[in-house]
C-alpha cells in the first residue's frame, strides 16, 4: 500500500510517501501545484493520500487527489483510535489530532507529551489508554522575538541564536536573546514537570522546526532521559489514519 501523506503547515508543506508504515521519500515545499501532485502520484504509483492542513484554501488540492487515488479527507473529529475528548473538536488544528496519533503509534501503551516547536509551541498530552485530552498553545520563538519588536517603541528585532547559552544579557539586544530563549526554555520545562509528576514514565517527544534548539538544552536537564525527537511526527500519525480508515 503506497501512501501520500502531506503536512501544510503555516510556512511551508512536507509531502511524505510511505510504503505502507516506512517513510520512503520526503520533500518540503512552500507552494503545492496540481501538476506536482500529479506527477508525483503518477511516479510512485500512489494507492492512498491524506492532507493535514492549517490552511484552509485545499479544495483544489482534494480534488486533484480524489480524482487518482483514494482520498482520506481529516480532520481533529477523524475516527481514530484516539479516545478525543476536546470539548471543541472543530477547533483542535489538525497538525495536533495527527501528531498525537503519531505519538500513540510509535510509543503504545506509554504516556506521550508531544512538543510541537514551530510558529507556535504546542503542548499536547496522551495516555497509556490513548485518551487525548488537549493541551496548551503558546508562542513560538520567532514569534516572542517579533511580538517585542512590534509592540514596542525602541526594541529592536533580534535574530534566534540557538546556540546562545548565557542566563542574563549585558546589553539591550543580548537581554532579548536571553529573555525570549531562557523565558521559552523554563517555560517548557515547567510544563514537562508537570506532566511528569502527574503521568508516570512520560515520554516527550520533540517536533516542529525548533525541535534541536529544545533537544540540545533539554539534554542536559533532569528530563533528558525521557526526550525522544520525531520531525516527522505529523506525516507518521496521517499514515496511521490512512491505515484505520483501511482496516
Amino acid at each position: 500500500m503506497i501512501n501520500l501523506v502531506i503536512d501544510i503547515g503555516n510556512t511551508l508543506s512536507k509531502v511524505a510517501v510511505f510504503n505502507n508504515r516506512e517513510l520512503v521519500s520526503l520533500e518540503q515545499s512552500v507552494d503545492l501545484t496540481e501538476p506536482y501532485l500529479s506527477k508525483l502520484i503518477k511516479d510512485n504509483k500512489i494507492d492512498n493520500s491524506i492532507i493535514s492542513s492549517v490552511k484552509p484554501e485545499i479544495k483544489h488540492l482534494e480534488d486533484c487527489l480524489k480524482a487518482v487515488t483514494k482520498y482520506n479527507h481529516f480532520t481533529a473529529i477523524t475516527d481514530s483510535e484516539i479516545i478525543n475528548y476536546y470539548k471543541t473538536p472543530n477547533t483542535l488544528g489538525p497538525d495536533r489530532y495527527a501528531a498525537v496519533i503519531g505519538a500513540a503509534a510509535n510509543y503504545p501503551d506509554q504516556n506521550c507529551l508531544v512538543l510541537d516547536a514551530g510558529t507556535c509551541i504546542t503542548y499536547d498530552f496522551i495516555s497509556s489508554e490513548k485518551k487525548y485530552f488537549g493541551g496548551s498553545i503558546s508562542p513560538g520563538i520567532q514569534m516572542r522575538f517579533k511580538a517585542m519588536h512590534t509592540f514596542t517603541g525602541k526594541l529592536p528585532l533580534v535574530n534566534a541564536d540557538l546556540h546562545n547559552s548565557e542566563n542574563y544579557g549585558d546589553d539591550t539586544l543580548s537581554s532579548i536573546l536571553t529573555g525570549v530563549q531562557k523565558g521559552v526554555l523554563y517555560e517548557v520545562l515547567g510544563f514537562i514537570e508537570y506532566y511528569n509528576s502527574t503521568w508516570p514514565h512520560l515520554k516527550v517527544i520533540l517536533c516542529g522546526g525548533d525541535m534541536n534548539f529544545f533537544d540540545t538544552q533539554l539534554k542536559s536537564s533532569i528530563f533528558a532521559h525521557t526526550l525522544k525527537t520525531e520531525p516527522n511526527l505529523v506525516l507518521i500519525g496521517l499514515n496511521e489514519v490512512i491505515y484505520h480508515t483501511n482496516d
